[in-house]
Parts: structure tokens; C-alpha cells; sequence
């Protein structure tokens, strides 16, 4: 997530220089060929060329619109996350009590450590790389990764985990698939044994266990929207639309400006460059914005900062704890934070 005012132009305008170069070749070729060759079927009217920007302008809105929702339910859901993560912490140092006050504070550390391997093993998940994902396969991304770095590709999920789970319950969790799944699972297996033990009355039991589903119910958003991709045929149809937009706009400005040649002059016709540039540039880059925010799980600077949430969460559960040596909080990378 980029925390600063706005994106600063000698960060975007490398970003999309590949949009630049491209319409600086399919701008240069046609006005050339026209001018010196004389090639005046090159020239064509710019009804065609309008009515095709108005089918391009509505599907890049209709995609950058369904894309930023798709952030946007992101955003909602680990906030839910964040709630629910608090309300966890007090259900548990309070609800969860022994005669043997030592037993019962490592009850409450276990539990809650617990908690912590569950949101690391959550935002491992959905950091892995999918096959239509960005971050890794386009070149402007890529580059951009110098900028930041993604704390999950920086370190191992078996190294993460093993402050917060016993021996035994580390091997098992890493023998598994769907990690964060089982991690949920050995919760709601030790709160039945408690309760068993009477160490948590039967209502207090049923409440606490609300919340494993409701941490079930916002893990499953995060995967549905993980896994599933912005739909394929809407994406390459506004790939279509703006590929083929940018190749006629220097048609149909040699037109528009090959009738100002009389009153102005022939040089006219080599504004048709600088005008085509421009408007190509703004209809391919709302394409790679939309890119760019359509898996907001990938590790693209634009993506939900899950890694910086999860800390404050468990910042904020080890002051539950009474913990007072804790983790600084995770701060910006050139104003970006994952």
C-alpha cells in the first residue's frame, strides 16, 4: 500500500515507459509513411476512431470499477480480521480460568500464540504466486520490486511459525496442505478439552468457538479472492479494446490533421505524434492501473498491507498478555507498506 500523497511522476512515468515507447512507434510509423511516402489512404475519418474510444472508456471503467472492489473486500475483510483477532485476546484471558493461575496464563499464551501462527500461515497463503498474477511476469513490476520488498518472499513460513506452536503441533501443521485451516482446527480441538475440564463454561465455550468461525468465514474471502481471478474474458477484451484504440489513433489524427494543411501548413500533420502519445498513454496505462489492483494479495505495492496488520494485531494481543518486550511495528519502505 502506497501511504503517500500520490504516486510522483519520475516513479509512474518509468512505470508505464514501455506505454510511452509503444506509442511512440505506432505514431512515428503511420506520420512517416504519410509524409514522406505519401500514403494518403493512411488518413482515416475519426468516427470509427471515437466510437471505438467510447466501447474502450466504458470497459477500462467498468474493469478499474470491479477491480477496485475487489481491493476494497479485501480491505473490509482483514479489518473484520482485526476485530475479530481483539475480541479473540479478551474471550480468552477471560473466559478461560484456573485455580492455577501460572497454568492459566500459559493457557492464555498458548492460545493466542496460536492465533499468531494462524495470521502468519494466513498471509503466507495468500502471498504465493498465482499463473495470472503480475507481480513476478511483467517487467515494469518486476522492476518496481526494488522499490519495496514483500516480507513473505524474504523469509520462510517454517521460520515464522515456530515461536508459536508447540514441537509437535509444528510438525503436524507442516506436514499439511491448507496450514491455516488446521491451525483452527487445533484451536477449536484444545477449547473442547477445556471445556471438558471445566476450565471454560459451556456458554463461554459455544461464544469463543462464534469466533473460529467467524476467523473460518473471513479466511475464506481472502482465498475466494485470492484464488479466484478477476474473470479472464474481461480482462482480455479491455486488452483488446485498448491495443486496437491505440493502433487507429494516429489514423485517425492524420486525418483530422492532413485537413489542416491548407491553413497551416504540411509540418501540421506532425503534431499527430505528440497526440497520439498522450491519448494512447492515458488508455493504456488505466489498463495497467486496473492490472495492478485486480489480486490485491500478490505483493504489488498497491496491495492490502496484510504483513503490517498482522503485526499490530499481534502487538496488540501481546499487551493483552501483559508482555512488555514486543515487536516494533512495521514501517514503510519508500512509502510503501506490505
Amino acid at each position: 500500500m502506497n501511504i503517500s500523497s500520490h504516486y510522483k511522476l519520475y516513479h509512474f512515468i518509468p512505470w508505464t515507459r514501455v506505454k510511452i515507447y509503444k506509442m511512440l512507434i505506432l505514431s512515428i510509423i503511420p506520420t512517416v509513411l504519410f509524409y514522406f511516402l505519401g500514403w494518403k489512404w493512411l488518413a482515416i475519418p475519426w468516427v470509427p476512431v471515437a466510437l471505438l474510444g467510447t466501447a474502450t472508456a466504458f470497459i477500462s471503467g467498468f474493469k478499474n470499477t470491479q477491480t477496485y472492489n475487489r481491493m476494497w473486500e479485501a480491505r473490509q475483510v482483514y479489518g473484520a480480521i482485526i476485530n475479530n483477532s481483539r475480541s479473540f485476546g479478551i474471550l480468552i484471558k477471560d473466559f478461560i480460568r484456573s485455580e492455577d493461575k501460572v497454568l492459566e496464563k500459559q493457557l492464555h499464551q498458548e492460545i493466542i500464540y496460536r492465533h499468531f501462527a494462524w495470521l502468519t500461515a494466513l498471509r503466507f497463503q495468500l502471498r504465493e504466486t498465482k499463473s495470472w498474477e503480475n507481480i513476478k511476469t511483467k517487467s515494469y513490476n518486476k522492476e518496481y520490486l526494488d522499490y519495496y520488498k514483500v516480507p513473505e518472499w524474504e523469509s520462510s513460513l517454517d521460520e515464522e511459525l515456530k515461536p508459536f506452536l508447540s514441537e509437535e503441533e509444528y510438525r503436524y501443521i507442516l506436514s499439511t496442505k491448507n496450514r491455516a485451516t488446521q491451525i483452527i482446527a487445533l484451536q477449536s480441538s484444545q477449547l473442547r478439552k477445556l471445556n471438558e475440564e471445566e476450565k471454560i463454561s459451556g456458554f463461554n465455550y459455544g461464544l469463543i468457538e462464534s469466533h473460529l468461525k467467524e476467523l473460518y468465514d473471513q479466511q475464506g474471502k481472502c482465498e475466494r479472492i485470492k484464488n479466484f481471478p478477476y474473470p479472464r474474458q474481461f480482462s482480455s477484451i479491455n486488452l483488446y479494446f485498448t491495443n486496437a484504440l491505440c493502433l487507429l489513433l494516429p489514423l485517425g489524427f492524420i486525418g483530422e490533421f492532413s485537413k489542416m494543411t491548407e491553413k497551416f501548413g504540411e509540418n501540421i500533420i506532425w503534431l499527430v505524434i505528440p497526440f497520439s502519445v498522450l491519448l494512447g498513454w492515458v488508455f493504456l496505462v488505466l489498463e495497467q492501473i486496473g492490472e495492478s489492483t485486480e489480486n490485491p494479495f500478490e505483493g504489488n505495492a498497491n496491495d492490502i498491507p496484510i504483513t503490517q496488520i498482522s503485526r499490530n494485531i499481534e502487538i496488540d494481543l501481546r499487551e493483552m498478555l501483559g508482555e512488555k518486550e514486543l515487536p516494533p511495528a512495521l514501517q514503510a519502505v519508500n512509502n510503501i507498506l506490505m
